[in-house]
């Protein structure tokens, strides 16, 4: 088994955003000269996070941050954190800080519908994301 990991970088524009980086992630697939396996896509941050979703309408997007804000309100009787990002930290957690996806013929193997979101929930900031290329 042969395994290649990279990281890249993305720049948030506002606290609460979801970033497609499917074309990223099938890049690095691409280049790592695996054909078949798994990626891996990970978040190293407490107030950000990864998950899979449509990608055909923006406004899914849109509902998902909205229902995560109803949820989690960013001001909430209670939080006791110091530096007012709570509900980032909860929403992290939610949301979870990787995905994995099968590979085929150097292939991302995602549903017609589907991309790979990062998931701002206290920005904006300068993030990173670790993929790692897992197969022969």
């Amino acid at each position: 088994m042969k395994i290649v990991q990279e990281q890249f970088g993305i720049s948030t524009r506002s606290r609460s955003q979801m970033i497609d980086i499917t074309s990223k992630v099938q890049s690095f697939v691409s280049d790592s000269g695996i054909s078949n396996g798994d990626v891996i896509v990970y978040c190293p941050h407490t107030t950000a996070a990864v998950t899979i979703n449509e990608n055909a309408d923006s406004s899914v997007q849109h509902d998902i941050l909205l229902t995560l804000e109803e949820l989690l309100p960013k001001y909430r009787p209670g939080y006791r954190h110091s530096e007012e990002n709570s509900d980032a930290h909860c929403k992290s957690s939610l949301v979870g800080c990787s995905e994995q996806v099968l590979i085929k013929n150097r292939r991302l193997q995602l549903g017609t519908w589907q991309a790979i979101y990062f998931c701002e929930f206290d920005g904006p900031r300068s993030r990173n994301v670790i993929v790692q290329v897992r197969g022969q």
